[in-house]
């Protein structure tokens, strides 16, 4: 009898995808640059790949098993290279809308000075096609837009050292929510996001519950529902400007 294959999602511990369990938002992510292939993960030979699209990964597009659960919805090839990154110039907030999946997503802001570490995702045209779906960025009032930013915007470096003259990100076109101080809020993991924001608004709570688990199930599915909750971050006087609008 076969030994199990130690290099699938379900092996390393990687397998749980934010679209089935919201509250585990962004979801795992691997250590190092991969390939993801389908269900498993296995060594890349190189970091730039001149014949497909460079996407930097700010939220659950960084782990394999939320790329996998999309790419297999939509019957398209879940090879997909994944390389470690630095960039410089970027931060990762808290989108101002809630997601029909149960949760409130990241988005990147404009932040001088900042280094995020984020995975870079070479996708063809097929699977760029799934994820600007997934985003809402085909369409005007999906949540995201897909910008381009350049090196003039930020820097982007691969962990083999080789710099990118630029890459595409997700912004969302609501905004990012802020910290009360006048900058954006930074995104700790969707349950302890959750309860933050439900424990600083009355009215988020009458909508969504009391605790993260009942915002998860009451959001999921509901657009309506999640519709009036984007809102009610704006009338709350929740959202700021991400900096990033004139890139996409």
């Amino acid at each position: 009898m076969a030994a199990p294959d130690p290099r699938t999602l379900e092996a390393l511990g990687l397998a749980e995808a934010p679209r089935e369990h919201p509250l585990s938002y962004p979801g795992a992510r691997p250590e190092e640059s991969v390939l993801l292939d389908g269900d498993r993960l296995l060594p890349l030979t190189r970091r730039v790949y001149e014949d497909r699209v460079p996407v930097l990964a700010v939220g659950s597009n960084a782990c394999p098993a939320q790329l996998r659960h999309k790419m297999a919805q939509s019957g398209v090839s879940g090879t997909i290279p994944m390389v470690r990154t630095r960039v410089f110039g970027l931060g990762v907030g808290v989108s101002a809308h809630v997601s029909l999946m149960g949760y409130v997503s990241a988005s990147p802001f404009h932040a001088p000075g900042a280094v995020a570490e984020l995975f870079l995702t070479w996708l063809d045209a097929a699977q760029l096609a799934v994820v600007d779906a997934s985003e809402g960025a085909a369409v005007a009032e999906g949540a995201y837009g897909r910008a381009w930013l350049s090196a003039s915007d930020v820097r982007i470096e691969l962990d083999s050292g080789e710099l990118l003259p630029g890459a595409h990100v997700y912004v969302n076109r609501r905004g990012v929510l802020h910290n009360g101080s006048g900058s954006p809020r930074a995104h700790p993991g969707e349950r302890p996001l959750l309860a933050s924001l439900l424990a600083g608004s009355e009215r988020l709570r009458e909508l969504f519950g009391q605790t993260p688990e009942e915002f998860c199930a009451r959001a999921r599915g509901d657009a309506a529902l999640c519709a009036r909750g984007t809102q009610l971050f704006a009338t709350e006087g929740l959202t700021m400007a991400s900096g990033l609008e004139r890139c996409a």
